[in-house]
């Protein structure tokens, strides 16, 4: 019990530190580049929960147009510990609107920071990409 208070205590620098670790590992561990988005997706979260971290995948966030609920929800990879919105990826070629997109849903969401994991650079420390927003 005393690991889950300190993980609930967490702030979304100290989760970008679990973060950043978990996804190396899982690079690592696959073997690198090559795989499906959702193969990483799938093994960041059992990695991120092996860690003590509550991980929610696809998670669907209705959006207000207006006061009018939009037909198709926003759908976030992944969620941890409902403060930090991780967008995975498995592209060769960084594209910076992947980084202009998760801002957009972090100010949808109103939290404050976002990690873009791309698992299809060679070195993944190179495809993680922290976004924030008023953090």
């Amino acid at each position: 019990q005393r690991q889950t208070k300190r993980v609930a205590a967490m702030t979304e620098n100290e989760l970008s530190h679990v973060i950043l670790g978990a996804a190396i590992e899982v690079h690592r561990t696959l073997g690198g580049p090559g795989l499906l988005e959702q193969v990483y997706e799938e093994c960041l979260c059992r990695e991120l929960e092996a860690r003590g971290l509550k991980v929610q995948r696809q998670v669907g966030i209705p959006i207000l147009y207006k006061g009018h609920k939009v037909a198709k929800p926003l759908v976030l990879d992944m969620l941890v510990e409902g403060k930090v919105i991780i967008e995975v990826k498995a592209v060769e070629k960084h594209n910076p609107l992947f980084c202009s997109q998760l801002l957009t849903y972090l100010r949808l969401t109103g939290l404050k920071l976002g990690i873009l994991v791309n698992f299809g650079e060679q070195v993944v420390k190179n495809g993680i990409h922290r976004v924030v927003n008023r953090l």
